[in-house]
């Protein structure tokens, strides 16, 4: 049964196999393997809901990957949210380009009836990429520490834009920014 939907922003497979290895670590020493369990992708979630018009979405990302071109991120720090899930991410430099980004993606499902909820808003959005979730209270400090080795900052760059379902993650299909083509799975 779905808990919901989410627009993730995906990576080169340069930056992509940085944070995994950030997740491999954790999971090596039975920190969290949360990520790896619910079978997702290092990604950055412009958007999440619990339902959402699948067709809808997917003509607005078609339209604004067609757009866009692959875009510079940087990740520079090491956080947690206040949260019960006791999730640890990367949180990217937050660049102009990435910024209009997301505010560009809002208006483009805005003006399509989307609603976008009030934590994707562009003005109380927080860019991030989770490196572990569901991290043992006791643990926190030692996955900080790893997390501390990675040779920060890690940079590449977004290249897809893709509409999954979880949990566990699905995708539903995906776009290269820059070009008009789909690749669906």
């Amino acid at each position: 049964m779905s808990q919901g939907y989410a627009i993730e922003l995906y990576f080169d497979p340069a930056l992509e196999n940085q944070v995994l290895k950030a997740w491999n670590v954790l999971a090596r020493r039975q920190i969290s393997t949360q990520l790896i369990e619910i079978e997702s992708r290092p990604h950055i979630t412009l958007y999440s809901s619990p339902f959402t018009d699948v067709a809808r979405v997917e003509n607005i990302l078609r339209n604004f990957a067609a757009k866009q071109e692959p875009l510079a991120v940087s990740f520079s720090s090491i956080g947690s949210f206040p949260s019960d899930n006791n999730v640890l991410f990367l949180g990217p430099t937050p660049s102009l380009s990435l910024l209009q980004f997301h505010s560009q993606l809002c208006d483009a499902m805005k003006r399509e009836g989307v609603e976008v909820g009030d934590d994707f808003c562009p003005d109380k959005w927080i860019p991030y990429c989770s490196v572990a979730e569901e991290v043992p209270k006791t643990r926190f400090f030692e996955a900080f520490t790893v997390l501390r080795d990675l040779k920060m900052p890690v940079s590449g760059y977004a290249m897809d834009i893709s509409l999954v379902e979880y949990s566990p993650v699905r995708e539903i299909f995906s776009f290269t920014l820059g070009t008009h083509h789909v690749s669906d799975f």
